[in-house]
């Protein structure tokens, strides 16, 4: 496997800029408009994502790197709290929230295998849902990275 040598490359960071784009998209029209404070902290949660990998990515070292992946991840859930604040507040049509709650799921996964792979196990799962499933792993090793810091 070639070594990752920006953080442009990690798949995690391409699906939340995806991400970062759709909810950009979502939130500059309708009834979010008006609605700022939940616009700003959808946007912002959004963001964090990809800003989180990052930065974990520019420390230079695996174990840093996993932290702000587990940062990272966190704020995917958040958006994903944020979606359905804005579904039940019908800012959000049926297929937009769908499309949204499932891209953002799709990213926190890949965060969760790449967390996983860089050591010390995918992050916990409190909700008793196995997030991490297999059939979306990606194949990175920790020694591939361009980071070492002895593990």
């Amino acid at each position: 496997m070639p070594t990752i040598a920006r953080f442009e490359d990690i798949e995690a960071w391409q699906g939340a800029r995806a991400l970062v784009k759709a909810i950009y998209d979502a939130t500059g029209q309708g009834p979010f408009t008006r609605d700022h404070g939940l616009r700003d902290q959808i946007r912002r949660a959004a963001v964090s994502i990809m800003s989180n990998i990052a930065e974990g990515f520019e420390r230079g070292s695996d174990r840093e790197l996993r932290q702000f992946l587990i940062i990272a991840k966190a704020s995917a859930g958040e958006v994903r709290s944020l979606l359905y604040v804005a579904r039940g507040l019908a800012y959000l049509d049926v297929p937009t929230y769908d499309r949204l709650t499932e891209q953002a799921s799709r990213v926190s996964r890949q965060i969760a295998k790449f967390a996983k792979y860089l050591g010390g196990g995918a992050p916990p799962v409190k909700n008793g849902r196995d997030s991490t499933a297999d059939s979306d792993l990606q194949t990175f090793r920790p020694s591939d990275q361009g980071h070492s810091d002895g593990k």
